[in-house]
């Protein structure tokens, strides 16, 4: 079995993944996990929950992190197609405050590692999409913090379906500005 491709983003820490893929007539086959692989690149990780979303076309949501309970997620798409992002909240990182975004689709089957220290969110462009994701740390609803989607200072470049705003939670609309959110030392 060859091993995935691991293409470093804009921020070299966020890192696309492109498994090898076997298709024929049946259809096709691919590991979405080898933790030896994934090791032999430099992701020596250690998962311990995994979650499944669903959502439908122009919903966003994010941007989410943990401070005390940093998790890394490795995000994949298994039905539609989604706009992938990660913003760096590392105060003392030189990409602090930077963002890389990534089309994630169950046609290319490619997949984000998204580490701790970054807020992540999506924006569905298909009908529907299922996202699957694993995280190295649980979920910790009192450490849960939410960053705004459209924070000026950040500026992510959202592919806003016709131009019309997201549909957000309340949780998401509520997010706080860079200026006002908790971050990462």
């Amino acid at each position: 079995m060859s091993a995935p491709t691991f293409a470093p983003t804009a921020i070299p820490e966020v890192v696309e993944v492109l498994p090898r893929v076997f298709e024929d007539p049946r259809g096709f086959f691919l590991e979405s996990w080898n933790a030896r692989a994934f090791a032999a690149s430099g992701l020596d990780l250690d998962f311990i929950q995994d979650n499944h979303s669903r959502s439908s076309r122009g919903i966003l949501r994010g941007l989410h992190y943990q401070i005390r309970q940093p998790q890394g997620k490795l995000v994949r798409v298994v039905q539609g197609e989604v706009f992938d992002v990660a913003v760096d909240l590392r105060r003392s990182s030189p990409t602090f405050k930077s963002w890389v975004g990534v089309y994630l689709t169950a046609t290319k089957h490619n997949m984000l590692w998204v580490p701790p220290g970054f807020a992540h969110g999506f924006y569905v462009t298909s009908e529907t999409a299922d996202l699957l994701y694993k995280c190295t740390e649980l979920y910790a609803p009192d450490d849960d913090h939410t960053l705004c989607w459209n924070d000026p200072e950040i500026g992510i470049e959202w592919p806003l379906v016709n131009g019309e705003p997201p549909t957000l939670s309340t949780k998401d609309a509520a997010g706080k500005s860079l200026q006002d959110a908790v971050i990462f030392p």
